[in-house]
């Protein structure tokens, strides 16, 4: 059986740290795109050290490879290609692939 942690928010705590550091990353993009990168480094410092997922709409929103942030039309181009969207990275050439799934019309 594992041993209660000291610090039960921990998790909590940490997925508003990585939701607060991706915003900042967009906000500041635009004049510092160093800066955000270095804060989604951060981010998946956090989520590694602490055992938490990032969720799924920011993990779009970094380069698996070089962990630059995205920003669509500035460092990544997106197309649709074969029923997925191909989101590539412009600073490494990294290609990432998502599934379009059709919506659901209730029948």
């Amino acid at each position: 059986m594992a041993a209660k942690s000291k610090h039960p928010n921990r998790r909590k705590i940490a997925m508003e740290r990585i939701e607060t550091l991706f915003a900042e990353a967009e906000r500041v993009h635009a004049e510092h795109p160093a800066w955000s990168d270095r804060y989604v480094e951060r981010a998946l410092a956090i989520a590694i050290r602490t055992r938490v997922r990032i969720p799924r709409a920011l993990r779009r929103r970094y380069c698996r490879r070089c962990h630059a942030y995205l920003v669509f039309g500035k460092n990544a181009r997106v197309r649709i290609h074969g029923g997925k969207v191909v989101v590539t990275c412009r600073a490494c050439g990294y290609q990432r692939r998502y599934r379009v799934v059709k919506p659901d019309n209730g029948e």
